[in-house]
């Protein structure tokens, strides 16, 4: 990213390094969340009743809405999951949540003559985007906005270089014919369906040095929900991060979608998901999946790809009771202690 050189040097306080409130139990796990957007929300959304020793690491692909066009202006990392997993983190009290809702107000003109050009920003974006102009360092500006929060943990980008991800798209002709397109872009690859040859570009992008040790040094690493090409993916496409995610002791768990036919993984099962990361890295390991019970496709097929993978499903009823789609954090904070506990 291009860095500003500020008036004068900016260090966030050694007290405000990774903040977090009382424990909620006398020994916590120490947790890392992989992902971005909503999942990823939806998942630190559970692990904060849960743990207080949590980071998570988000992808820095987007390159639409507010995200995109700050990317573009200001050849930053996309700010947008990034602020989205900080909102997930913030202190359940009135400052916490005030702040919160601040990052995540968006503007929205009410006049056509207006020149628009604040319309559909989130001002969190903003806000961190000033930051990152200000300290010339993306890890410390999302340090700063947690310390805002009084955040339940540590948001980190799994790269500081703004990464594309781009694949090609499976059609069939009316003779028959198999023909691939190549799309480039998560908003683009996100709408494509029948995806095939995922890949990351630059290929060779560093890993943020402390996404990379936060995994190496966990006990848990948690992998999905979320858009599984564009969101969940990614991390097993970056070569630091794979890396770590191989070498790590820490025991995985992949949870798995609750909405399994959006465009991406139309027509895939549950079971299908894993094969899919099982298909990117081969010698990627798990150690337990969490699923719903409902909709999962073949419940013995999951399995059977699940212990083929050294790991075991943990079946649960995780669905927000209003939104069937949305999962619960409460409920889904249960499954992770169940799977802790069965795992330990």
């Amino acid at each position: 990213m291009t860095a500003h050189s500020p008036a004068a040097p900016i260090k966030l306080p050694e007290n405000l390094r990774g903040v977090a409130p009382a424990p909620l139990r006398a020994t916590q796990p120490k947790v890392v969340a992989l992902g971005g957007g909503h999942g990823l929300y939806g998942s630190l959304s559970a692990l904060r009743h849960v743990t207080t020793d949590l980071t998570a690491v988000v992808t820095v692909a987007d390159d639409g809405g507010s995200s995109g066009r700050l990317r573009q202006d200001f050849n930053v990392v996309p700010p947008g999951d990034l602020r989205m997993a900080l909102s997930a983190l913030c202190d359940d009290t009135d400052w916490g949540r005030t702040w919160r809702d601040v990052l995540q107000h968006r503007f929205n003109s009410e006049t056509s003559e207006s020149s628009q050009q604040l319309d559909e920003h989130a001002l969190g974006n903003l806000l961190i985007v000033t930051l990152w102009q200000l300290l010339g360092d993306t890890v410390a500006g999302l340090d700063w906005v947690g310390a805002l929060l009084n955040a339940r943990g540590r948001v980190l980008p799994m790269s500081c270089t703004p990464l594309v991800i781009e694949g090609e798209a499976r059609t069939v002709s009316e003779t028959g014919e198999v023909q691939l397109r190549k799309i480039v872009g998560q908003a683009n690859l996100a709408r494509a369906k029948n995806i095939e040859n995922v890949r990351i570009t630059p290929d060779q992008a560093e890993a943020t040095p402390q996404a990379v040790q936060s995994i190496l040094d966990a006990d848990w690493v948690i992998l999905g929900p979320g858009s599984w090409y564009t969101s969940v993916l990614p991390h097993l496409l970056l070569p630091g991060i794979r890396n770590a995610l191989l070498q790590t002791k820490a025991k995985i768990i992949v949870v798995m979608n609750l909405e399994l036919s959006g465009k991406e993984t139309a027509g895939l099962s549950a079971a299908e998901h894993l094969r899919i990361l099982q298909k990117y890295v081969p010698e990627f390991r798990l150690n337990a999946v969490i699923a719903d019970s409902d909709g999962m496709g073949s419940p013995a097929e999951l399995e059977e790809v699940a212990h083929s993978l050294g790991g075991s499903v943990t079946w649960a009823q995780v669905r927000h009771g209003l939104e069937k789609n949305v999962h619960d954090p409460l409920k889904l904070g249960a499954a992770y202690e169940e799977v802790f506990r069965l795992h330990s």
